[in-house]
């Protein structure tokens, strides 16, 4: 009576290890010839499989990639949720998220240039990445809604209300992270998000080599002048 379910739990667990080593493989050739070489012919005769056999896990090369792509979008957003929980204070989470950020990145660079580096000629990513995609962005403009509830934004000096084509972009983001903070707040996070992002891909695209590499120095002191900006209260860290 127990034979049918038993079987499905050894086939269910059968096609998750073969699907891992798909894609730890599909990841090793992201490594060695980038994502636009990425071949499921190429993944299939590695392990030692016919091709007909690889499409019944993944049914085409884009396929893959979405699956490559989302993982690696919520491997990063665990890495960044998890130090954001394990911090105290606004600024604490936001500059221990900096780092999760770029920790993850370095470990993870073929990854981190799958998803952030340049797009893959004729891949169009489906809205399944979108959720994974957000997972970062919403953790850091969730910091700052945390500032704001616990008054621990600085005082901010008189400024100018984000430009009129600017606002609607901005409510876009508030309604598609669903967390509300005020507009000129989510601009200055936003600017903050992008140095963030620009400079652990200068970093991992050599872009640092010769002047400011390596760039932990360089990277530390620009997150705390980033946390500055964007008005967030507390005490700088060494190297800020």
């Amino acid at each position: 009576m127990t034979s049918t379910p038993v079987h499905r739990n050894a086939r269910q667990r059968a096609r998750a290890e073969i699907t891992f080593a798909i894609k730890e493989e599909a990841r090793r050739q992201l490594a060695v010839r980038g994502a636009s070489a990425l071949s499921l012919r190429a993944v299939a005769r590695e392990l030692g499989m016919v091709s007909s056999a690889l499409y019944r896990y993944f049914s085409s090369r884009d396929e893959l990639l979405t699956a490559l792509i989302i993982d690696a979008y919520d491997s990063l957003g665990e890495a960044v949720e998890a130090a954001v929980r394990h911090h105290d204070g606004a600024r604490a989470q936001w500059i221990a998220a900096c780092h999760a950020v770029r920790g993850w990145a370095l470990r993870n660079p073929h990854e981190y240039l799958l998803v952030y580096g340049s797009p893959v000629p004729g891949y169009q990513a489906p809205r399944d990445t979108i959720g994974p995609a957000s997972r970062v962005p919403r953790a850091l403009v969730g910091v700052l809604a945390t500032a704001v509830s616990r008054g621990e934004l600085t005082e901010a000096p008189d400024e100018a209300s984000p430009p009129a084509p600017l606002l609607p972009q901005l409510d876009a983001v508030v309604a598609a992270l669903d967390i509300d903070v005020p507009a000129p707040l989510l601009a200055r996070g936003l600017a903050a998000w992008t140095q963030l992002f620009g400079m652990v891909s200068f970093e991992l695209t050599g872009q640092f080599t010769s002047t400011l590499d390596p760039a932990d120095a360089f990277f530390s002191h620009t997150i705390e002048r980033m946390a500055d900006f964007v008005g967030l209260a507390g005490e700088r860290r060494n190297g800020g």
